[in-house]
């Protein structure tokens, strides 16, 4: 097809004002998908247009040619050097606030305006229905027409990881602004919905991540206490399938179809609340939600799962703070080298001891009694005491770790990777080089007392951060020397 059919659309516009810029983005945006959603129902209703449909996402460019520097303890609001920047936006009612903000800290710091305009990437018509669960792209043959002969489709060059992992080679020396392009932030906000049964715009600024079903059950209740105090700032609770309620006595329905990682929000009006995900078990499904949850830039993630106590003087129920990972899960070797170090943030490890201490009532010498820090391994194999344990045993000893489990240090390592500040406090429910494994009776009463003492904990942490400036959280130590303006 010769001929293509694009929305009529403003030229590209300076604005010193961050909300008026936003305001555009939001105009052209709301433009161009509405064009295909019209082309689609066009399309789908009637024969094959004849001509090719495209629209655009709409863009952010920058331009600097100073060399001035900005406060230097800030991490993100500024770029490092002269040139020329640019983000393709998608969602931007989704990011209206982190747009706002991300786009004001540039012009403030650098006293330069930014231009909105469209871009030269096209949506793809899937994205273009994000939202609109009333309609529906076939899969391809289904219609009487070859759907990307009309329309564009996702475009691997441009949904990847490519600025995050710092692999990525601008072709017109137009430097990355954010850290993912509009079609990889779409991509994940359609794969969130799948994976969790929630739709993003639930997903709050603080997220916990699970490996066990009962730790949902304790944060229902205790979200359900919160929504009981008005003084406590949360708003509602969102459970899978979108359940939302803001009474804290209304049922939840029963959900037909569990999906694989059940996910829950307690909300507050300012997204500054917390989400519970629980990813079930394994490295792979721990990247899976991280790769998906990082494009909605939280404020930190934490682990608060469950581990294998590998020295002798812990006890069932003792807690381990990891200052440190050995990283034997390999799923995101691709993506992040194992010589790549994956340091302890401070400001994460001290919310953690501090709530803790809180939670339990100990402090100083006796707070060593039920917590250790130290080296967590994460291994890919559920099973690994099944095999000759001289290699595994040893690397274990070697590395100094006091536990192992399946999924902190995937977590740790995608936080280092997307730049999202990251912690894991677990708790120990086995001990199997010592001949205490996790067998049903003792992991019942295990569970019984524990799971409500360490999710308060995780909790208390996220609360502790959340009254943290954003500038204080968003470590140094998690940017480059060449690192993208926008958080």
């Amino acid at each position: 097809m010769s001929t293509i059919l694009t929305p009529d659309t403003p030229n590209p516009e300076e604005f010193r004002d961050a909300t008026a810029a936003v305001d555009r983005l939001t105009e052209l945006y709301e433009s161009a998908t509405q064009f295909l959603r019209d082309g689609f129902t066009t399309a789908m209703q009637s024969s094959a247009p004849e001509a090719r449909i495209r629209a655009f996402y709409p863009e952010v460019r920058f331009r600097t040619s100073s060399f001035a520097h900005v406060d230097t303890r800030l991490s993100f609001g500024h770029v490092s050097s002269p040139g020329s920047f640019s983000a393709t936006i998608t969602r931007p009612d989704l990011f209206r606030n982190y747009l706002i903000q991300q786009i004001g800290l540039l012009i403030e710091n650098h006293d330069m305006p930014v231009t909105i305009g469209p871009s030269t990437t096209p949506i793809p018509v899937h994205f273009a229905m994000g939202g609109d669960n009333a309609m529906n792209v076939p899969q391809e043959g289904a219609a009487d027409f070859t759907l990307r002969d009309v329309f564009d489709v996702p475009d691997l060059s441009t949904t990847n990881d490519d600025i995050v992992n710092g692999t990525y080679v601008p072709e017109d020396d137009v430097r990355p602004l954010a850290p993912f392009t509009a079609q990889r932030v779409d991509y994940s906000l359609a794969r969130l919905a799948h994976y969790t049964a929630t739709d993003p715009e639930h997903f709050q600024a603080h997220v916990l991540f699970t490996n066990y079903q009962f730790y949902v059950t304790e944060f229902e209740q205790y979200a359900r206490a919160m929504l009981r105090d008005p003084e406590s700032g949360y708003t509602s609770f969102v459970s899978t399938g979108n359940a939302e309620i803001s009474d804290p006595d209304a049922p939840l329905p029963e959900t037909l179809k569990t999906p694989q990682m059940p996910t829950y929000h307690l909300k507050r009006a300012d997204g500054s609340g917390i989400t519970l995900v629980n990813i079930g078990v394994g490295p792979s499904n721990a990247k899976t939600a991280t790769d998906h949850i990082a494009v909605l830039r939280p404020h930190a993630w934490l682990m608060v799962g469950h581990c294998a106590g590998l020295r002798n003087t812990q006890a069932l129920g003792d807690f381990v703070l990891a200052h440190g990972y050995l990283r034997e899960d390999h799923v995101l070797d691709d993506d992040l080298p194992v010589w790549v170090p994956i340091p302890a943030l401070a400001e994460i490890q001290i919310a953690l001891e501090q709530s803790v201490a809180q939670v339990t009532q100990l402090e100083g010498y006796e707070l060593k009694r039920i917590m250790r820090t130290g080296t967590v391994a994460t291994i890919d194999n559920r099973n690994w005491e099944l095999r000759d344990q001289s290699g595994p045993v040893q690397r274990l000893s070697q590395s100094r770790a006091v536990a192992l489990d399946m999924e902190s240090a995937t977590i740790a390592a995608n936080g280092y990777r997307f730049r999202v500040p990251y912690g894991t406090l677990l708790c120990v429910s086995d001990k199997p080089l010592h001949g205490e494994l996790k067998l049903p009776g003792m992991a019942s009463d295990f569970y019984k007392t524990q799971v409500a003492r360490h999710l308060m904990i995780g909790i208390r942490a996220m609360e502790l951060l959340r009254r943290m400036p954003l500038e204080r959280i968003h470590s140094r130590k998690l940017r480059s020397f060449d690192e993208t303006a926008f958080l």
